[in-house]
């Protein structure tokens, strides 16, 4: 059994984005739509830059697959940089540099301690990787771990939650309709505080500065006891948490309850367990977030993420040069305003792959049908020892 990994390459500006995904059982039906939908909604929303305009991201799978299902083998997702045929010669991987180098670091970005820490001598050299680019690939290999999720009873969702301060009213959005197209540019579900959102990226926009906000990862339909209380880092919890904090621009998660744990006393914290109509346990609440002791307890698995403001603003912060080491103001890169609902759908998909690596580690991951023999035998004897008990 191998473990389910993946590595991502490419830059913002070259020829392509690559993506290996390795470990994935065989017999997975994989549908070229349902990546390619994610990929979409990846580069939608209100407050979303040029970039967009020009590229319409569209996955090709080179390995792996065959009719439409998995082989079991690595398998290999590509997407085509369309701007790379504006960049003439200044991403060529060869021949001498064309265009002018970049010296003035932007605050927020990597490129100051990147520069340093690899000894270049253009910032491009730095920022191109680092781009939030890359996650076009994480939503491609994200989309294809939800269809294994999918095929064994789980789904993923989410909803962006505030953006500039302007949050939604709770008890305006029906959590049932969470992953439903409701026509939102944000992947929000009050009507109202979407337009107050609007509003505030408009403000941002004309005023050269960027917005950041927080959004809500939900996966439903997950089986008890995915991850481990062992070692720290079989914690499922933790590599959650690990899993969005790689996103570019994410700055705090937080699960269930949160940061309320730390103000509140443990009898209005801990969900009490009750038993059901057939005898099994049940939780009324679900302040834990669906994890418990670095497992998954049968609750639904709820996130939360927080993302800083995009770093390139179009009135520049004050910054040092790398080359002459004096003082200057950023330079500007092409971006957007605000990108927190596209930051969404690459939580949800970072989530998804966290969550199939823990199934195959439980479940195996030659052949799907034993991973679905495998996980119907495990509920059915929790059901037993329950019932039965």
């Amino acid at each position: 059994m191998s473990e389910l990994r993946f590595m991502t390459a490419g830059e913002s500006h070259g020829p392509c984005l690559t993506a290996i995904l390795e470990g994935l059982p065989a017999g997975l039906k994989l549908s070229e739509e349902n990546i390619n939908r994610d990929l979409a909604r990846r580069q939608q929303g209100y407050g979303r830059g040029g970039r967009m305009k020009i590229e319409t991201d569209r996955v090709e799978v080179t390995s792996g697959v065959r009719f439409g299902e998995t082989l079991g083998g690595p398998i290999t997702l590509r997407v085509v940089n369309a701007d790379h045929g504006n960049w003439g010669g200044r991403m060529a991987p060869f021949g001498e540099p064309e265009g002018e180098k970049v010296t003035a670091a932007r605050p927020g970005h990597a490129d100051l301690t990147g520069a340093a820490k690899y000894a270049r001598e253009d910032v491009r050299d730095i920022l191109e990787r680092s781009s939030a680019r890359e996650t076009t690939m994480r939503v491609a290999v994200g989309a294809v771990c939800k269809e294994l999720l999918r095929a064994l009873g789980m789904e993923i969702v989410s909803q962006v939650t505030n953006i500039g301060g302007e949050a939604v009213d709770e008890a305006k959005v029906d959590r049932k309709a969470l992953g439903k197209d409701n026509g939102s540019e944000l992947n929000c579900y009050d009507s109202e505080a979407e337009e107050r959102m609007k509003a505030k990226i408009d403000e941002a926009k004309k005023e050269g500065d960027t917005l950041g906000g927080t959004f809500e990862i939900i996966v439903r339909g997950v089986p008890v006891g995915l991850g481990s209380h062992i070692q720290w880092d079989r914690r499922l919890d933790a590599r959650l948490a690990a899993a969005l904090m790689s996103i570019q621009a994410i700055k705090g998660v937080e699960i269930g309850a949160g940061f309320k744990c730390a103000y509140l006393p443990g009898s209005l914290i801990h969900d009490e367990v009750f038993l059901d109509s057939e005898g099994l346990p049940c939780r009324k609440t679900n302040r834990a977030g669906g994890l418990e002791g670095g497992m998954s307890n049968g609750e639904e698995i709820v996130l939360r993420a927080a993302m800083k403001p995009i770093p390139t603003l179009m009135q520049p912060l004050q910054s040092v040069d790398i080359e002459s080491h004096q003082a200057v103001m950023a330079c500007k890169e092409r971006s957007d305003t605000c990108a927190v609902s596209a930051a969404s759908v690459v939580g949800e998909a970072m989530t998804a792959f966290v969550l199939a690596q823990a199934v195959c580690e439980k479940f195996g991951s030659d052949a799907l049908v034993d991973v679905q023999a495998a996980l119907s035998a495990y509920k059915e004897r929790l059901r037993k020892e329950w019932v039965a008990g």
